[in-house]
């Protein structure tokens, strides 16, 4: 595959602008990298489907313990990639790894399978791209960092926000640009109407899914169809609920923008206060408070009634002494308060007539497809340069770990004040006792 030719397949200018020229050079002349997938579902493709696009990989490995997910996206790869070639297929993670012949692994599992088969991938020398959260608990996190580092892998983490075209534009053009002045307060919100309200009887498993390798080191509840697919964020046994999957989103966009670190202490309030009678376990309504000293950021989320700025139901809401942005996926507004500022709208460009298959793609959120191709192209630039990505696993054991620390708040009645160097929770025995969740046997914790 020579340069021009790359430069005018799918990658296209995306690629010719976004990717170094060391990481041009080893995608234009080296082999193509050896990719396998972790997870076949929603996400799991949404992502090896952008990656294809921007990149000329070789996905030879697919694994999944849902036989009839396996089997479709083996034959959407086939057509997808340029060799035309079916992945081999896995249904235990451990035996694809066991190969040892990937040079890149995405993970897109549930979150109470991330950390397992994140280090399991890297300890087999692959690179890494697995979704947000990192982990259901912090000393998973605290394992998972150890293991990239330990074995010298570039680890992506799936928050893309990050990688987001609008939202790089906003954060040149609106904030390290001075617009706003200095930003006192952030707020960060999500109102979907996104927990499950159902109450289903549990039934037996589906033949093509093998519910106990699913279930692996998380607690065994009886099955429902509410669980498989998607619905495992519905209880805290897989997750850490709205908070760890939407506010992890909306918090780790404000670090990044803001060049935050970790906070110094985490409260949160709420509960399942409005919709009692659903099956679902995690809160309907909780407010949380991420504390920096000078800025605090506060979450709320709702999964009932109406959102406060209908325009912004998901988003994050930076206040400064010279104006207001409002920034979520769809777009961004900046607000100014003096006459000498005029306001500033953006919407998301979606990039369709780049790439025509984001049109009818099963289940693809079109939006954030351009944020995935970009996050896509960072890693692959850190592979080649063996540098930190945009998302480096240890900015998301920090946007986890602060998000898992609101839930423990919430359960515990109080504030915790969290100390990085020791990665614990300053005097509190309490608290840092659930910095660890019980494995099922025959699972063990990688932090214990």
């Amino acid at each position: 595959m020579n340069r021009r030719k790359f430069i005018k397949t799918g990658a296209a200018g995306l690629a010719a602008s976004t990717l170094n020229q060391e990481a041009m050079a080893e995608l234009i002349n080296g082999k193509p990298k050896r990719v396998g997938l972790i997870g076949t579902g929603w996400y799991g493709k949404a992502d090896l489907l952008r990656l294809i696009q921007v990149a000329p990989v070789e996905v030879v490995s697919l694994c999944d313990v849902d036989s009839s997910l396996l089997t479709e996206a083996a034959e959407i790869v086939a057509g997808r990639q340029k060799s035309g070639k079916k992945p081999r297929t896995f249904s235990d993670y451990r035996k694809m790894l066991a190969e040892k012949d990937l040079d890149i692994v995405l993970i897109a599992t549930p979150d109470h399978w991330h950390a397992l088969n994140m280090i399991e991938a890297v300890k087999a020398g692959a690179d890494v791209y697995v979704q947000k959260p990192i982990s259901v608990d912090v000393l998973e996190g605290q394992a998972m960092l150890k293991a990239a580092r330990q074995h010298g892998r570039v680890v992506q983490v799936g928050t893309q926000r990050r990688s987001t075209p609008h939202l790089i534009e906003a954060k040149e053009q609106i904030i390290d640009s001075g617009k706003l002045g200095k930003i006192g307060h952030a707020e960060i919100c999500c109102y979907y109407h996104m927990r499950n309200r159902s109450n289903p009887p549990d039934i037996a498993a589906p033949s093509n899914l093998d519910y106990e390798m699913w279930t692996g080191p998380a607690p065994m509840r009886p099955y429902n169809n509410i669980v498989h697919q998607r619905g495992w964020r519905a209880f805290m046994e897989y997750g850490n609920g709205i908070v760890g999957d939407m506010c992890i989103h909306m918090f780790d966009t404000v670090r990044w923008m803001l060049d935050l670190g970790w906070p110094v202490s985490v409260s949160s309030s709420g509960g399942i206060l409005v919709d009692k009678a659903a099956k679902a376990n995690i809160s309907d309504t909780q407010t949380a408070t991420f504390d920096f000293k000078d800025l605090q950021v506060v979450w709320q989320h709702r999964s009932w009634g109406h959102a406060p700025d209908p325009e912004y139901p998901w988003a994050l809401f930076l206040y400064g002494e010279k104006g207001t942005l409002k920034a979520s996926v769809n777009g961004y507004d900046f607000i100014p308060r003096g006459r000498n500022e005029k306001p500033i709208h953006k919407d998301v460009v979606m990039e369709l007539d780049q790439y025509p298959e984001d049109r009818d793609e099963k289940d693809l959120e079109r939006h954030v497809a351009p944020a995935i191709r970009g996050h896509m192209l960072d890693f692959l630039n850190a592979i080649a340069t063996r540098g930190k990505p945009v998302a480096d696993i240890e900015e998301g054991h920090i946007s986890t770990t602060s998000c898992i620390l609101a839930n423990m708040a919430m359960d515990l009645g109080r504030t915790l004040q969290w100390n990085p160097a020791s990665g614990k929770i300053h005097d509190d025995a309490e608290a840092n006792s659930k910095l660890a969740r019980v494995y099922r046997a025959p699972w063990k914790h990688p932090g214990t």
